[in-house]
Protein backbone atom coordinates (compact mmCIF):
# COMPACT_ATOMS: atom_id res chain seq x y z
CA UNK A 1 0.00 0.00 0.00
CA UNK A 2 1.19 3.50 -0.82
CA UNK A 3 1.92 5.51 2.35
CA UNK A 4 2.93 8.92 0.90
CA UNK A 5 1.94 11.15 -1.99
CA UNK A 6 2.52 14.53 -3.54
CA UNK A 7 -0.14 17.04 -4.55
CA UNK A 8 0.48 19.78 -7.12
CA UNK A 9 -1.34 23.09 -7.48
CA UNK A 10 -3.06 21.85 -10.65
CA UNK A 11 -4.82 19.18 -8.56
CA UNK A 12 -2.75 16.23 -9.79
CA UNK A 13 -1.64 13.59 -7.28
CA UNK A 14 1.26 11.13 -7.43
CA UNK A 15 1.35 8.17 -5.06
CA UNK A 16 4.50 6.60 -3.66
CA UNK A 17 6.39 5.31 -0.64
CA UNK A 18 8.17 7.43 1.95
CA UNK A 19 11.84 7.43 2.89
CA UNK A 20 13.92 9.80 4.96
CA UNK A 21 11.70 11.99 7.14
CA UNK A 22 7.92 11.59 7.34
CA UNK A 23 7.49 15.36 7.78
CA UNK A 24 4.89 17.18 5.67
CA UNK A 25 6.32 20.02 3.57
CA UNK A 26 5.26 22.61 1.00
CA UNK A 27 8.03 23.54 -1.45
CA UNK A 28 8.64 24.65 -5.00
CA UNK A 29 8.85 21.59 -7.25
CA UNK A 30 11.71 21.43 -9.79
CA UNK A 31 13.38 18.68 -11.81
CA UNK A 32 17.02 17.78 -12.44
CA UNK A 33 18.22 15.81 -15.48
CA UNK A 34 21.64 14.78 -14.10
CA UNK A 35 22.51 11.07 -14.22
CA UNK A 36 25.08 11.28 -11.39
CA UNK A 37 25.87 13.61 -8.51
CA UNK A 38 22.76 13.25 -6.34
CA UNK A 39 24.79 13.92 -3.17
CA UNK A 40 26.13 17.19 -4.58
CA UNK A 41 22.60 18.09 -5.69
CA UNK A 42 20.84 17.50 -2.36
CA UNK A 43 23.62 19.34 -0.48
CA UNK A 44 23.67 22.35 -2.84
CA UNK A 45 22.27 25.38 -0.95
CA UNK A 46 20.74 26.64 -4.22
CA UNK A 47 17.99 24.01 -3.72
CA UNK A 48 16.81 25.54 -0.42
CA UNK A 49 12.99 25.27 -0.12
CA UNK A 50 12.72 23.19 -3.31
CA UNK A 51 11.52 19.62 -3.81
CA UNK A 52 13.74 17.99 -6.43
CA UNK A 53 12.43 15.46 -8.94
CA UNK A 54 15.29 13.34 -10.28
CA UNK A 55 14.61 12.35 -13.89
CA UNK A 56 17.22 9.56 -13.76
CA UNK A 57 15.30 6.54 -12.41
CA UNK A 58 17.75 4.98 -9.90
CA UNK A 59 19.06 7.21 -7.10
CA UNK A 60 21.22 6.26 -4.10
CA UNK A 61 23.18 3.38 -5.63
CA UNK A 62 26.63 4.65 -4.56
CA UNK A 63 25.56 5.99 -1.17
CA UNK A 64 26.77 9.12 0.61
CA UNK A 65 30.44 9.99 1.09
CA UNK A 66 31.69 12.44 3.72
CA UNK A 67 34.12 14.19 1.35
CA UNK A 68 31.56 14.98 -1.35
CA UNK A 69 29.18 17.44 0.32
CA UNK A 70 28.66 20.89 -1.20
CA UNK A 71 27.28 22.07 2.16
CA UNK A 72 26.73 20.42 5.52
CA UNK A 73 23.44 22.28 5.92
CA UNK A 74 20.78 20.64 3.75
CA UNK A 75 17.93 23.02 2.96
CA UNK A 76 15.94 21.25 0.25
CA UNK A 77 12.24 20.70 0.81
CA UNK A 78 12.12 17.12 -0.45
CA UNK A 79 13.42 14.50 -2.89
CA UNK A 80 11.19 12.69 -5.39
CA UNK A 81 12.56 9.65 -7.26
CA UNK A 82 11.42 6.64 -9.22
CA UNK A 83 13.55 4.12 -7.31
CA UNK A 84 15.78 4.62 -4.25
CA UNK A 85 18.65 2.28 -3.35
CA UNK A 86 19.29 1.81 0.36
CA UNK A 87 21.99 -0.88 -0.12
CA UNK A 88 24.71 1.02 -2.00
CA UNK A 89 27.81 -0.53 -3.54
CA UNK A 90 30.77 1.83 -3.09
CA UNK A 91 33.89 1.37 -0.95
CA UNK A 92 33.81 5.11 -0.05
CA UNK A 93 30.23 5.34 1.22
CA UNK A 94 29.61 6.11 4.90
CA UNK A 95 25.80 6.10 4.96
CA UNK A 96 22.83 5.69 2.66
CA UNK A 97 20.78 8.41 0.99
CA UNK A 98 17.66 7.56 3.09
CA UNK A 99 19.79 7.86 6.24
CA UNK A 100 21.08 11.27 5.12
CA UNK A 101 17.55 12.58 4.54
CA UNK A 102 16.32 11.15 7.87
CA UNK A 103 19.26 12.72 9.73
CA UNK A 104 18.36 16.13 8.24
CA UNK A 105 14.55 15.81 8.60
CA UNK A 106 14.00 15.93 4.82
CA UNK A 107 11.11 13.92 3.32
CA UNK A 108 11.66 11.67 0.33
CA UNK A 109 9.19 9.74 -1.79
CA UNK A 110 9.88 6.93 -4.25
CA UNK A 111 7.75 4.80 -6.56
CA UNK A 112 6.50 7.95 -8.30
CA UNK A 113 6.08 8.05 -12.10
CA UNK A 114 8.84 10.63 -12.51
CA UNK A 115 8.59 10.61 -16.32
CA UNK A 116 5.01 11.85 -16.15
CA UNK A 117 5.86 14.27 -13.34
CA UNK A 118 8.78 15.84 -15.24
CA UNK A 119 6.56 16.30 -18.30
CA UNK A 120 3.94 17.96 -16.10
CA UNK A 121 6.50 20.46 -14.75
CA UNK A 122 7.94 21.04 -18.22
CA UNK A 123 4.50 21.72 -19.73
CA UNK A 124 2.86 23.68 -16.90
CA UNK A 125 5.88 25.18 -15.17
CA UNK A 126 7.22 24.80 -11.66
CA UNK A 127 4.92 25.61 -8.75
CA UNK A 128 4.19 24.60 -5.20
CA UNK A 129 4.04 20.94 -4.15
CA UNK A 130 2.83 19.27 -0.97
CA UNK A 131 4.58 16.10 0.22
CA UNK A 132 2.18 14.44 2.62
CA UNK A 133 0.63 11.19 3.86
CA UNK A 134 -1.34 9.06 1.43
CA UNK A 135 -4.60 9.62 3.34
CA UNK A 136 -4.52 13.43 2.94
CA UNK A 137 -7.51 14.38 0.81
CA UNK A 138 -7.07 16.38 -2.37
CA UNK A 139 -9.22 19.25 -1.07
CA UNK A 140 -7.22 19.41 2.15
CA UNK A 141 -3.95 19.32 0.22
CA UNK A 142 -5.00 22.11 -2.14
CA UNK A 143 -6.04 24.21 0.83
CA UNK A 144 -2.61 23.80 2.42
CA UNK A 145 -0.93 24.74 -0.86
CA UNK A 146 -3.03 27.87 -1.26
CA UNK A 147 -2.47 28.97 2.34
CA UNK A 148 1.31 28.48 2.31
CA UNK A 149 3.51 31.25 0.97
CA UNK A 150 7.06 30.31 -0.01
CA UNK A 151 9.73 32.20 1.91
CA UNK A 152 11.94 34.95 0.45
CA UNK A 153 14.84 34.81 2.92
CA UNK A 154 16.66 31.74 1.60
CA UNK A 155 20.00 33.52 1.07
CA UNK A 156 19.98 34.87 4.62
CA UNK A 157 19.46 31.33 5.94
CA UNK A 158 22.12 29.76 3.66
CA UNK A 159 24.90 32.31 4.00
CA UNK A 160 27.64 31.95 6.60
CA UNK A 161 27.11 33.96 9.78
CA UNK A 162 30.68 35.23 10.15
CA UNK A 163 33.84 35.63 8.10
CA UNK A 164 36.04 32.56 7.59
CA UNK A 165 39.21 31.71 5.68
CA UNK A 166 40.44 28.95 3.37
CA UNK A 167 44.10 29.28 2.48
CA UNK A 168 46.20 27.43 -0.06
CA UNK A 169 49.89 26.62 -0.38
CA UNK A 170 51.98 29.14 -2.35
CA UNK A 171 49.10 31.59 -3.02
CA UNK A 172 49.32 34.01 -5.91
CA UNK A 173 46.35 36.22 -5.02
CA UNK A 174 43.78 36.98 -2.34
CA UNK A 175 40.04 36.80 -3.05
CA UNK A 176 36.99 37.79 -1.02
CA UNK A 177 34.00 35.50 -1.72
CA UNK A 178 30.50 36.78 -0.89
CA UNK A 179 28.56 33.76 0.34
CA UNK A 180 24.98 33.74 -0.96
CA UNK A 181 24.71 29.97 -0.49
CA UNK A 182 28.07 28.99 -1.89
CA UNK A 183 29.03 25.48 -2.93
CA UNK A 184 32.16 24.10 -1.25
CA UNK A 185 33.70 23.12 -4.56
CA UNK A 186 33.91 26.78 -5.58
CA UNK A 187 36.25 27.43 -2.66
CA UNK A 188 38.23 24.29 -3.57
CA UNK A 189 38.68 25.51 -7.14
CA UNK A 190 39.73 29.00 -6.08
CA UNK A 191 42.30 27.41 -3.77
CA UNK A 192 43.45 25.03 -6.50
CA UNK A 193 44.02 28.00 -8.81
CA UNK A 194 46.22 29.76 -6.27
CA UNK A 195 43.75 31.97 -4.38
CA UNK A 196 43.63 32.51 -0.65
CA UNK A 197 39.91 32.89 0.03
CA UNK A 198 38.14 34.99 2.66
CA UNK A 199 34.45 34.04 2.75
CA UNK A 200 32.10 36.73 4.07
CA UNK A 201 28.34 36.79 4.80
CA UNK A 202 25.98 38.01 2.09
CA UNK A 203 25.22 41.26 3.93
CA UNK A 204 28.85 42.40 4.22
CA UNK A 205 29.11 46.00 3.01
CA UNK A 206 31.19 47.19 0.11
CA UNK A 207 33.25 49.35 2.46
CA UNK A 208 34.13 46.35 4.62
CA UNK A 209 35.18 44.33 1.57
CA UNK A 210 37.35 47.10 0.11
CA UNK A 211 38.99 47.56 3.54
CA UNK A 212 40.27 43.97 3.22
CA UNK A 213 42.21 45.11 0.12
CA UNK A 214 41.43 41.99 -1.95
CA UNK A 215 42.93 41.28 -5.37
CA UNK A 216 39.49 40.15 -6.54
CA UNK A 217 35.92 39.58 -5.40
CA UNK A 218 33.79 36.52 -6.12
CA UNK A 219 29.94 36.51 -5.95
CA UNK A 220 28.59 33.02 -5.28
CA UNK A 221 25.64 30.96 -6.34
CA UNK A 222 22.59 30.72 -4.09
CA UNK A 223 18.83 30.13 -3.91
CA UNK A 224 15.76 32.15 -4.74
CA UNK A 225 14.84 35.32 -6.57
CA UNK A 226 17.86 37.63 -7.06
CA UNK A 227 15.65 40.67 -6.49
CA UNK A 228 15.22 39.51 -2.87
CA UNK A 229 18.95 40.02 -2.17
CA UNK A 230 19.17 43.80 -2.26
CA UNK A 231 22.09 43.83 0.19
CA UNK A 232 24.42 42.12 -2.30
CA UNK A 233 23.21 44.29 -5.18
CA UNK A 234 24.16 47.40 -3.19
CA UNK A 235 27.54 45.90 -2.27
CA UNK A 236 28.32 45.19 -5.91
CA UNK A 237 27.45 48.77 -6.83
CA UNK A 238 29.98 49.99 -4.24
CA UNK A 239 32.88 47.78 -5.41
CA UNK A 240 32.44 47.48 -9.18
CA UNK A 241 35.20 49.27 -11.07
CA UNK A 242 37.39 49.21 -7.94
CA UNK A 243 38.35 45.53 -7.88
CA UNK A 244 38.04 42.67 -10.45
CA UNK A 245 34.88 40.63 -9.96
CA UNK A 246 33.58 37.17 -10.98
CA UNK A 247 30.04 35.87 -10.40
CA UNK A 248 28.46 32.44 -10.81
CA UNK A 249 24.72 31.61 -11.07
CA UNK A 250 22.92 33.86 -8.54
CA UNK A 251 26.09 35.97 -8.50
CA UNK A 252 25.71 36.44 -12.25
CA UNK A 253 22.12 37.65 -11.81
CA UNK A 254 23.08 39.99 -8.96
CA UNK A 255 25.84 41.57 -11.05
CA UNK A 256 23.32 42.14 -13.86
CA UNK A 257 20.83 43.78 -11.48
CA UNK A 258 23.52 46.00 -10.00
CA UNK A 259 24.25 47.41 -13.47
CA UNK A 260 20.57 48.07 -14.17
CA UNK A 261 19.64 44.97 -16.18
CA UNK A 262 16.53 42.95 -15.32
CA UNK A 263 15.85 39.32 -14.47
CA UNK A 264 12.78 37.13 -14.93
CA UNK A 265 11.62 33.70 -13.79
CA UNK A 266 11.91 30.82 -16.24
CA UNK A 267 8.99 28.47 -16.76
CA UNK A 268 10.77 25.49 -15.19
CA UNK A 269 14.41 26.58 -14.88
CA UNK A 270 17.64 24.89 -15.92
CA UNK A 271 18.88 22.01 -13.77
CA UNK A 272 21.25 19.33 -14.90
CA UNK A 273 24.67 18.65 -16.38
CA UNK A 274 23.82 18.69 -20.07
CA UNK A 275 23.18 22.28 -21.20
CA UNK A 276 25.11 23.44 -24.31
CA UNK A 277 26.38 27.02 -24.07
CA UNK A 278 28.20 29.03 -26.76
CA UNK A 279 30.92 31.55 -25.99
CA UNK A 280 29.99 34.33 -28.44
CA UNK A 281 33.53 35.69 -28.59
CA UNK A 282 35.27 32.40 -29.44
CA UNK A 283 32.44 30.34 -30.95
CA UNK A 284 33.36 27.47 -28.64
CA UNK A 285 30.51 25.34 -27.26
CA UNK A 286 30.68 24.06 -23.70
CA UNK A 287 28.52 21.40 -22.06
CA UNK A 288 27.56 22.90 -18.72
CA UNK A 289 25.97 22.08 -15.38
CA UNK A 290 23.17 24.42 -14.32
CA UNK A 291 20.82 25.05 -11.42
CA UNK A 292 18.64 28.16 -11.52
CA UNK A 293 15.06 29.39 -11.86
CA UNK A 294 15.81 32.95 -13.05
CA UNK A 295 17.58 34.42 -16.07
CA UNK A 296 18.86 37.81 -17.20
CA UNK A 297 16.65 39.59 -19.75
CA UNK A 298 18.88 40.01 -22.82
CA UNK A 299 17.00 43.12 -24.00
CA UNK A 300 17.68 44.86 -20.68
CA UNK A 301 21.47 44.49 -20.94
CA UNK A 302 21.89 47.20 -23.63
CA UNK A 303 23.10 50.47 -22.19
CA UNK A 304 24.12 49.05 -18.81
CA UNK A 305 27.85 48.82 -19.50
CA UNK A 306 27.67 45.03 -19.65
CA UNK A 307 27.87 42.85 -22.75
CA UNK A 308 26.62 39.31 -23.34
CA UNK A 309 29.42 36.75 -23.58
CA UNK A 310 27.58 33.39 -23.57
CA UNK A 311 24.16 32.13 -24.69
CA UNK A 312 22.25 28.90 -24.03
CA UNK A 313 21.76 26.94 -27.25
CA UNK A 314 18.54 25.32 -26.02
CA UNK A 315 16.53 28.49 -25.42
CA UNK A 316 18.89 31.41 -26.24
CA UNK A 317 18.89 32.72 -22.66
CA UNK A 318 21.82 34.81 -21.43
CA UNK A 319 24.55 32.62 -19.91
CA UNK A 320 27.38 35.12 -19.46
CA UNK A 321 28.11 38.83 -19.09
CA UNK A 322 31.25 40.98 -18.96
CA UNK A 323 32.60 44.50 -18.67
CA UNK A 324 36.20 44.91 -19.81
CA UNK A 325 36.28 48.44 -18.42
CA UNK A 326 35.34 47.36 -14.87
CA UNK A 327 37.13 43.97 -15.06
CA UNK A 328 33.88 42.14 -14.30
CA UNK A 329 32.52 38.91 -15.76
CA UNK A 330 29.90 36.34 -14.80
CA UNK A 331 28.31 33.09 -15.96
CA UNK A 332 24.90 31.59 -15.26
CA UNK A 333 26.22 28.01 -15.18
CA UNK A 334 28.63 26.19 -12.82
CA UNK A 335 32.24 25.84 -14.04
CA UNK A 336 33.15 24.16 -10.73
CA UNK A 337 30.49 21.46 -11.16
CA UNK A 338 31.25 18.18 -9.48
CA UNK A 339 31.18 15.43 -10.66
CA UNK A 340 31.05 17.34 -13.97
CA UNK A 341 31.09 18.32 -16.78
CA UNK A 342 34.42 20.19 -16.60
CA UNK A 343 34.35 22.08 -19.91
CA UNK A 344 34.22 25.48 -18.20
CA UNK A 345 36.90 25.15 -15.54
CA UNK A 346 39.06 27.56 -17.56
CA UNK A 347 36.94 30.43 -16.18
CA UNK A 348 38.82 30.22 -12.87
CA UNK A 349 42.08 30.66 -14.82
CA UNK A 350 40.53 33.70 -16.52
CA UNK A 351 39.60 35.19 -13.15
CA UNK A 352 43.05 34.60 -11.65
CA UNK A 353 44.70 36.10 -14.72
CA UNK A 354 42.46 39.13 -14.41
CA UNK A 355 43.42 39.78 -10.77
CA UNK A 356 47.13 39.07 -11.23
CA UNK A 357 47.84 40.66 -14.62
CA UNK A 358 50.13 43.59 -13.74
CA UNK A 359 50.13 44.81 -17.35
CA UNK A 360 46.37 45.27 -17.49
CA UNK A 361 45.14 48.83 -17.99
CA UNK A 362 43.39 48.78 -14.64
CA UNK A 363 43.81 51.31 -11.85
CA UNK A 364 42.73 50.17 -8.40
CA UNK A 365 40.74 52.92 -6.71
CA UNK A 366 41.21 53.29 -2.99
Amino acid sequence: MYNRKIILEDGSEYMGYGFGSDRETVSEIVFNTSMVGYQEIVSDPSYTDQAIVMSYPLIGNYGITDEDFESRMLGLGGLIVREVNDSPSNFRFTRTLPELLADNDIPGIYGVDTRKLVRNIRDKGSGKVLITDADTTLSEGLRKLSETELRHDAVARCSCKKKWYKRTANPICSVVAIDCGMKTNIVRELNRHGCNVTVVPYNTSGEEILAMNPDGVFISNGPGNPEDVSEVIETIKKIRGKVPMFGICLGHQLIALSYGAKTYKLKFGHRGGNHPVRDIRTGKIEITSQNHSYAVDDKSVDGTGLKVSHINLLDNTVEGLYSDEDKVFSVQYHPESSPGPRDSIYLFDRFVKMVTDKEAAYAKKK
